[in-house]
């Protein structure tokens, strides 16, 4: 069991909620729930974990239990780091639900080999959905495609265009800019684009503990030109909340985005806000 700050509020809105077009909430970290109109829900890199004090430290609250999660119809995985697959977080989902874990490669093995859940949860082989770019399925009223992104720090790093008739979501996982990004603008008018930004700083070495610079997440000009490429309506900033020493800034990024064509909006959300389409 996850100690939730905040009760099971957060999943009860899921639950509840009847949107009129697609609604969104933050979940922190790079987390959303993603909910339809006819009722289907998405849950993209759900994480509530505390990190891996003193290298890691969360310095959000840990919004809700996933044992609390009683709607999901797919849980989908951007790649394969702790705060995007993670057992204690993500397989109550598939326990409670008929969700399936739709993700690349390496994000399953961590699932399968690394955490073992089908042997520490009720979860089996058959919810595994492995994916990678160029990939299409349909999940309810959603059509997900998987496509290319770039992020160095990743094995196998995917991104999600998420097709409604309400309206099209790119969620890209922790992407830095990417080549891709100019071809998914001609391809896709995507609505709303959620991108990962953070500060640079200093954090402990994984193995020796002594403090390095370490920049996971895009910058401010990062985060202003993918938007641009992507051309997208509303960019949502993530990510800039979660870990000690590379929080950020978020509303500094109007400044760096008002002289480019895209965004037209820059929507600033806080963990636990809803959004729509």
């Amino acid at each position: 069991m996850v100690d939730s700050d905040w009760g099971d509020w957060l999943p009860r809105a899921v639950a509840d909620a009847d949107p009129d077009t697609v609604a969104l909430w933050y979940l922190g970290c790079n987390g959303f729930a993603i909910k339809g109109s006819e009722g289907t829900v998405l849950w993209i890199d759900p994480y509530v974990g505390t990190g891996d004090p003193p290298r890691t430290i969360r310095m959000i609250p840990v919004p809700f239990d996933p044992a609390d999660v009683e709607v999901a119809d797919a849980v989908l995985a951007t790649h394969e780091h702790t705060d995007h697959v993670h057992g204690p977080s993500q397989a109550p989902i598939l326990e409670n639900t008929d969700a399936d874990l739709v993700a690349p490669d390496d994000s399953l093995a961590v699932a399968r080999e690394e955490e073992r859940w089908t042997e520490e949860y009720d979860v089996s082989e058959a919810a595994f959905t492995e994916v990678t770019e160029g990939d299409e399925l349909r999940v309810g009223e959603f059509t997900v495609h998987v496509v290319e992104t770039h992020d160095a720090d990743a094995t196998h790093p995917v991104g999600y265009v998420i097709e409604h008739d309400a309206g099209t979501v790119f969620h890209a996982g922790d992407s830095k800019p990417s080549p891709s990004f100019t071809g998914l603008a001609e391809r896709f008018d995507i609505d709303l684009g959620i991108l990962a930004f953070g500060s640079e700083g200093t954090i402990p070495d994984k193995e020796t503990g002594e403090p390095v610079r370490t920049k996971w997440y895009s910058d401010e000009n990062e985060v202003a030109t993918a938007a641009n490429d992507l051309g997208l309506d509303r960019l949502v900033p993530t990510h800039w909340d979660m870990w000690k020493g590379l929080t950020a800034d978020p509303t500094a990024l109007h400044d760096h985005v008002r002289s480019y064509e895209s965004p037209d909006r820059l929507e600033i959300v806080e963990i636990g806000d809803r959004i729509d389409l």
